[in-house]
């Protein structure tokens, strides 16, 4: 996620799993990424962890697990108004399966 606030999308697209990047260009995966860049330049680029859990009913009916991230300066709101999510595989992954802003 720090990659796509930073606006170094090539780096955060190698971070994909191999089959979502078989399915998503790169140049699409730009443009879907864009907005989470564009709010980091709102709101500051530095995130901090917000919560970790798993999502039931997810691929292959599996549960996803995702990290939720805040960014620091919504540290005083609770919750925060806007939260970035990781999904993965499992615990043990280090491949993104994908990621989207919650709440706003």
């Amino acid at each position: 996620m720090r990659e796509i606030v930073r606006a170094d999308y090539s780096a955060a697209y190698r971070r994909l799993a191999p089959e979502v990047r078989a399915t998503l260009p790169q140049k699409a995966f730009v443009t879907a990424a864009q907005p989470l860049q564009q709010l980091g330049q709102q709101r500051g680029q530095a995130i901090e962890l917000y919560k970790l859990g798993t999502r039931l009913g997810g691929r292959g009916g599996r549960g996803q697990w995702f990290y939720s991230f805040s960014f620091a300066s919504d540290s005083l709101h609770k919750p925060p108004t806007v939260l970035l999510e990781v999904t993965f595989r499992d615990t043990a992954a280090r491949q993104v399966l994908g990621f989207r802003t919650r709440g706003h």
